[in-house]
């Protein structure tokens, strides 16, 4: 039994970097990207080589384990273990230096591939090998897995680029490996130099050929390479502390190839055929990965080919030759950088998206790197394929097809015990097939836990034997990473969801895409890791990465992998296991780290599994604090809408914008509320947006009175007041900070839409019962023509009973504070209150994007039993897609003027900008508007504690995107939240679109 209090003492006083033997650091370090799940008994963040080599005596000395750890992306299952965890991800993260005229970089283990490529890409230079993971996997990383990517049938794989290696070895000792036997441990020349003959012969001969270790690298016709057969050694070897990489001259210029067929098979037999073209990938996937309106050319399966050249022509020549060569159903050539991101982003993303099914069913990984010849890549998915049927199961494989090597998810049922010897049964028989047609168990991913059992099929006994006397040489106590690659684990053994509870868990969100099973919900990060990575990067094409991803914005200012998605669903995980999380939803390891969540929903539309950490949060906190006093911050924001409301029906604005403004009470209010004393409480309107709206319509109706009286008849204004009785009717809703904060973006948006001949109405404040037209009304009932546009006839509103007065809101507010069960109430009173439009169908205009978000996503997730909340959040529609829709022959005025700003998070997530991004350039608006998130994120930038990471969020993209726009631009922005951020940190006025519309329609009248 390893005394803990021992070990952690020794480690930090040996060693100067972090020592974490806390619940959450270790739960953030059970799992990597695989099946698999170990707990380890601690984490060690080393700050140099001389941490790395003290920390290994530490641990030799009381007999635990090691496990290097970069970006824990790996699939195999070896980046995790049962003892100490060093993360060189905090500190060893540094590119010493870069040499273009040597084409070297000197780099350490825990470099990000894509800081790397940024550093070399001003020299035209880049690293080869770029798995889809570029944007946080890192350099040590894939150096232990001898990882390749996409690029890889032009540059080959990571120990192609590899010169030397700095190593700490098992037994502590410092090398630096390299060619002709340099800083090989005692015995291993000798031991190579006994198996020659087996070493010319026991390797198959492919491109690919990962498993293993790569000891034919040490034959003395390949140069005695030590550094070159260490790389794919998964940390079983030695702990790498800096490299010496190879860098290669990029294309200056490139063009993308897509070429469609009808199936992955035949998309896989052509694949080998287009290698003589010189192309720099051969990329495939099919059609099972891909969304419908993903804009590929038509075909059941595409090959994604680029070339390279001196410039665009040469580049588009290379690609279209390669078009005209190949026999395929449909094609397309793309050459400008946005496009190609774009495709490329569906072949990145594919290991994610694989692991939910067409019908929403779970895939998982464990055959998804097999590798072949390529010329026997079609026959061996044609006998994939029969194995998948033979066992009921379905997968759908993409991946390197010109290198021969296939991903594929599965949905292997990993939850029950027959599900599991299934999974067992299927390895076993796919590994021969794998070795009947001379392929390697894995062409990338490496064995780990996952595959290494199964070794003996692919190299026999003898050889295997021999891999475990290598290991013995470098390792002779068996300190570095156990279990994988040599005496491994079982592969159906530490399977991450035997801990997970089996019945579903008593939760207030419906979970619709996960059978309602909250559990099934934080089983969609698999830990690809998308959300640990920072803005731009080189993508799979070399061309910077898409900044308009939002996810993660509090990991791209911490940088902590608690911040991240990720992070944050192994911690649920955890909790719903019990093991190292013991406290269940009332969790303080969960509570922090969901506390830096903004609830931006990045995740829920950046995240190739669709993880909804908003989601989740909401639920946590629901649970956590149930039945005990909540954050002040809770009762002061989350509450909002009712204060809000007390304030206007009081007619106290004026009163309480003056306090705001009086120190010592302003900070009197921010510490009882909860609120970041460097915030400024916004101000309230004096007159809210319902109040103008009112007496704008009695100034109507008495001009319509008087009208009327002089003879002179038009239609009766209606309840909007509208342009014309032409118009379809919508509803434009008076959200929380419309009504109260920003009535002038309200009263922008009625200009505008009924401008463009639309009949706008606000909600009613009274539950009425709706009768149709036609049926008796009772007293007080109102019925007559509203407008010809609402149907094709008259519309009687029937009897309207009025019962209580109360306003519509969507519940954002107590929704983000995770007080569901109010949510609840003041959702079931909104639909209430919106009945008599939702039996009309008439359309809901909501300006403010968190509410149309709240609307479309949490309103039918919260009230899953009642119908009405799927009807209205259909009917929801953004200013602009209203304007599109409802209203498609309108032009909206010219504007003519650059714009700057930031898409709201929520938009991007749920609602989507496309109809904004027409509106404005229909309207002469130029520019595209920035990624990321604003910072404010409703409640979260206002609560106290968390401004330095808001403000942070808001220098990511937002504030420089504003600072550098030129003279005359116009901000952009949608969100209060957004506006108020601007205003707050940059003393900038930032504009709802209704309002730069309204503007332009007031210049065009007085032209």
């Amino acid at each position: 039994m390893t005394d803990l209090g021992a070990l952690r003492a020794g480690l930090r006083k040996a060693v100067r970097g972090e020592v974490a033997f806390d619940a959450t650091a270790r739960a953030l370090n059970t799992m990597d990207a695989s099946n698999y799940r170990r707990v380890p008994l601690g984490v060690v963040s080393p700050r140099d080589a001389d941490d790395v080599a003290a920390a290994l005596s530490v641990c030799r000395e009381h007999g635990v384990p090691v496990v290097p750890r970069g970006g824990g992306t790996s699939i195999a299952g070896q980046a995790t273990g049962t003892g100490v965890v060093l993360d060189f991800t905090r500190h060893m993260n540094r590119i010493v230096s870069l040499d273009p005229g040597a084409r070297t970089a000197v780099v350490q283990p825990g470099v990000v591939l894509d800081r790397l490529q940024d550093a070399a890409a001003p020299h035209g230079l880049r690293f080869g090998p770029d798995p889809s993971t570029h944007s946080r996997c890192t350099l040590g990383g894939m150096i232990g897995n001898n990882s390749c990517g996409s690029h890889s049938v032009a540059w080959g794989t990571t120990a192609d680029s590899v010169r030397e290696l700095s190593v700490v070895t098992g037994d502590g000792a410092a090398v630096r490996l390299g060619q002709d036997w340099a800083g090989a441990p005692d015995g291993l020349r000798t031991l190579v130099e006994g198996e020659l003959a087996r070493l010319r012969t026991g390797f198959p001969d492919l491109p690919r050929r990962i498993s293993g270790y790569a000891l034919d690298a040490l034959l003395p016709e390949k140069g005695a390479d030590v550094a070159r057969s260490f790389c794919g050694s998964e940390g079983t070897l030695g702990v790498l502390t800096e490299a010496v990489v190879r860098l290669v001259e990029a294309p200056r210029a490139r063009a993308l190839a897509v070429l469609a067929y009808p199936d992955e098979s035949a998309a896989a037999e052509a694949a080998a055929g287009l290698l003589p073209h010189g192309p720099l990938t051969v990329e495939g996937m099919a059609a099972d990965l891909v969304r419908a309106d993903a804009g590929l050319p038509r075909g059941g399966a595409w090959l994604f080919v680029e070339t390279g050249g001196a410039d665009a022509g040469e580049a588009r020549a290379r690609a279209d030759a390669i078009v005209r060569a190949a026999d395929v159903v449909d094609s397309l050539v793309v050459t400008d950088p946005a496009g190609m991101r774009a495709l490329w982003r569906l072949r990145e993303d594919a290991s994610g998206t694989a692991t939910r099914m067409p019908d929403g069913s779970e895939a998982w990984p464990g055959w998804e790197d097999c590798a072949v010849p390529p010329a026997r890549l079609g026959p061996y998915l044609r006998d994939f394929r029969a194995l998948l049927t033979a066992h009921g199961l379905r997968g759908t494989p993409y991946g390197h097809f010109g290198d021969g090597c296939i991903h594929v998810r599965i949905d292997f049922d990993l939850m029950t015990a027959g599900g599991v010897g299934r999974f067992r049964r299927f390895s076993e028989e796919l590994a021969e097939v794998v070795v009947s047609h001379g392929g390697s168990l894995s062409g990338e991913h490496g064995d780990g836990q996952a595959r290494a059992e199964l070794l003996p099929k692919m190299y026999g006994d003898e050889m295997v034997a021999l891999f475990e006397r290598v290991k013995g040489v470098w390792d002779p106590d068996d300190l570095l990473n156990p279990g994988m690659l040599v005496r491994p684990h079982r592969l159906d053994e530490n399977l991450r969801f035997a801990v997970l509870p089996r019945e579903p868990v008593d939760v207030a969100f419906g979970y619709p895409a996960d059978g309602g099973d909250f559990s099934a919900a934080v089983r969609r990060c698999v830990g690809v890791a998308k959300c640990r990575t920072s803005v731009g990067g080189s993508g799979a094409s070399g061309a910077v990465g898409s900044s308009a991803d939002v996810m993660c914005p509090s990991f791209r200012v911490t940088g902590e992998e608690e911040h991240s998605t990720r992070g944050r669903a192994r911690l649920l995980h955890e909790m719903l296991a019990g093991e190292v999380v013991t406290d269940g939803w009332r969790s303080t390891e969960v509570r922090d780290a969901l506390d830096l969540c903004l609830s931006c929903k990045g995740c829920r539309s950046d995240c190739p599994v669709g993880v909804d950490m908003a989601t989740y949060k909401a639920e946590f906190l629901h649970h956590h604090y149930e039945g005990r006093r909540r954050p002040a911050a809770h009762y002061a924001m989350g509450w909002l809408p009712l204060w809000l409301g007390l304030v206007a029906r009081t007619r106290m604005a004026a009163v309480v914008n003056f306090l705001a403004e009086v120190g010592p009470l302003a900070g009197l209010a921010k510490r009882v509320g909860g609120i970041a004393p460097e915030r400024g409480i916004p101000a309230v309107a004096r007159e809210t947006f319902s109040r103008w709206w009112s007496r704008r319509f009695r100034a109507r109706v008495r001009g319509f009175v008087r009208d009327r009286k002089r003879g002179v008849r038009r239609p009766f204004p209606g309840f909007g007041a509208g342009a014309g009785s032409g118009g379809e009717v919508v509803v434009l809703w008076p959200d929380t900070f419309t009504e109260h904060l920003s009535p002038a973006v309200g009263r922008a948006a009625v200009d505008v839409l009924e401008a463009a001949g639309l009949m706008v109405l606000l909600p009613p404040t009274k539950v009425m019962r709706f009768t149709p037209a036609g049926e008796e009304a009772g007293a007080g009932a109102f019925s007559g023509p509203i407008g010809d546009g609402m149907t094709k006839g008259p519309i009687g509103f029937g009897a309207f009973l009025p019962r209580r007065r109360h306003r519509v809101c969507c519940g954002l507010t107590y929704v983000s504070t995770g007080q569901l069960d109010r949510a609840r109430t003041v959702m079931r009173r909104t639909l209430d209150l919106m009945e008599p439009y939702l039996e009309m169908g008439t359309p809901v205009v909501v300006l403010e994007p968190s509410c149309a978000a709240a609307l479309r996503t949490d309103l039918p997730e919260l009230l899953h039993d009642d119908p009405r909340a799927a009807r209205l959040a259909a009917a929801v529609t953004t200013f602009a897609e209203a304007l599109e829709r409802h209203a498609p022959h309108w032009t909206p005025p010219r504007v003519d003027r650059p714009a700057v700003g930031q898409t709201h998070c929520h938009q991007h997530a749920v609602l989507g900008d496309g109809a904004d991004r027409r509106l404005r350039e229909a309207a002469g608006l130029t520019g595209a508007l920035a990624g990321g998130c604003c910072g404010l994120a409703g409640n979260f930038g206002f609560e106290k504690g968390h401004y330095e990471v808001s403000a942070a969020c808001a220098e990511e993209q937002l504030l420089p995107a504003v600072r550098e726009a030129a003279d005359g631009a116009v901000v952009l922005a949608d969100g209060f939240s957004c506006r108020t951020q601007l205003e707050q940190l940059a003393g900038r006025r930032g504009r709802h679109l209704a309002e730069v519309l309204a503007e332009g329609l007031e210049g065009r009248d007085r032209g």
